[in-house]
């Protein structure tokens, strides 16, 4: 039988739902991609092709009107542009999205999600180079 607790224990847990839903699946930190050598986590080869969110700051855009942008762990008010994928740095994402990318100021965290791809590319465009990255991705304050 249905009673005023009961609804109420009921509306309560519906509403609170998605926030543990979210719980359980918690941004991923760019550090966490690598081990201490500096080599792809166990963590991060477990994600690969997996829609997987990450945590961070939009680096300034290499180029107006892309579709692709450096997420970093810390704001950067210039990008940290890498020459070649030994010179790869271990905080930095990669993300190319569908659009192009509305530039957020690079002290406004963000959170972006896409699919993680691992292995060295080099953006035909920019000649970014990058060892990981996240395609098909959206992102927002």
């Amino acid at each position: 039988m249905m009673n005023r607790r009961r609804t109420l224990a009921l509306a309560t847990g519906l509403l609170a739902a998605p926030s543990l839903l979210r719980a359980g699946t918690a941004p991923v930190k760019i550090r966490d991609l690598y081990d201490k050598d500096r080599t792809m986590s166990d963590l991060a080869l477990s994600l690969v092709d997996a829609r997987t969110t990450f945590e961070g700051f939009m680096a300034p855009p290499l180029k107006a009107e892309s579709r692709f942008f450096v997420m970093t762990k810390m704001p950067m008010s210039v990008c940290p542009f890498c020459e070649t994928s030994a010179q790869w740095p271990d905080n930095i994402l990669a993300v190319y999205t569908k659009r192009i990318v509305d530039v957020v100021p690079f002290n406004v965290g963000i959170e972006t999600r896409g699919v993680l791809e691992i292995g060295e590319y080099r953006d035909p465009e920019t000649g970014f180079v990058s060892m990981v990255r996240l395609a098909d991705a959206t992102y927002g304050r």
